[in-house]
């Protein structure tokens, strides 16, 4: 047992694996996520959709596994499959009674799709498992260059339109009646969603995208009511659990999803609690 706690939480020579090429693209892109995924994460949490994240990180990995089939780029793959998602789900999810179904039902395609294109992948194990859980080895300079294109485009469409989006996602029947565009905006926001889980897929895998898209918005509700306080929160939140767990994860050389997953569960545990003192007294 000791030696299994020492290897997981082994911390010899991380100091010389932070000099890698590869680990310090993979910080990089972390940060650029963190920020990404925490930005978006209270209005995902305020519009009731991460059963809609879990779907299109299955649409993501679907994408990837076929860019991987076809020996194109992953991310650009994932970013694909995301896109395709996003649209889909902001189309024909639109009402609050359709959107689990719809969701429901194109999730089940996308997964088994993508498990069947990554039994036609005859490359190496590593790559499959990546995908379903994430590898900082998988962070190349192309990778990198597609994640600073796309979080570039999210972080600009959100700031044009987090007003809007904020007034329909916490009173959508109001906004409607003062003429808010809410049928466009809710499609826009599920590419937004799309792209931000596309960037999340190669880093902690489409298994465990939730603990990047939903846990820093969940924690940052449990403490905070005010938007930009909220934001903020869960931006600190996502980048601590996407840097801390990548550097944990560097000496045991385990996938970095596991430690991400460890550290966003424990500030959500940690905010929950000191929401619950902070109503006591």
């Amino acid at each position: 047992m000791s030696e299994v706690l020492d290897r997981i939480f082994s911390f010899d020579g991380i100091g010389g694996l932070l000099g890698l090429p590869f680990v310090q693209n993979a910080l990089i892109a972390c940060a650029v996520l963190g920020l990404v995924a925490g930005a978006l994460a209270p209005l995902i949490v305020a519009r009731g959709m991460a059963f809609a994240v879990h779907g299109t990180a299955e649409l993501a990995f679907t994408g990837g596994a076929a860019a991987l089939l076809i020996g194109a780029g992953v991310g650009i793959g994932a970013v694909a499959g995301a896109v395709v998602a996003g649209f889909v789900f902001g189309l024909m999810g639109l009402r609050q009674r359709e959107r689990d179904s719809v969701i429901g039902v194109v999730l089940a395609f996308g997964l088994g799709l993508g498990v069947l294109l990554l039994a036609l992948y005859s490359g190496r194990a590593s790559n499959k498992f990546g995908l379903l859980t994430g590898s900082i080895v998988s962070v190349d300079s192309t990778n990198l260059a597609v994640l600073g294109v796309v979080a570039t485009l999210v972080v600009l469409v959100l700031a044009v339109l987090y007003r809007p989006l904020l007034f329909a996602s916490t009173d959508p029947d109001v906004a409607v009646a003062r003429g808010v565009p809410v049928r466009l905006l809710s499609v826009v926001f599920a590419v937004l969603i799309g792209l931000a889980t596309a960037l999340a897929v190669p880093i902690v895998g489409a298994v465990l995208v939730l603990s990047v898209m939903i846990a820093p918005g969940a924690a940052a509700a449990q403490v905070t009511a005010n938007p930009l306080a909220a934001s903020l929160l869960a931006i600190a939140i996502a980048e601590l659990a996407l840097l801390g767990g990548t550097v944990l994860s560097l000496a045991p050389g385990l996938p970095v999803s596991g430690y991400v997953a460890a550290i966003a569960f424990l500030c959500y545990v940690a905010c929950r609690v000191l929401g619950r003192v902070r109503l006591r007294a």
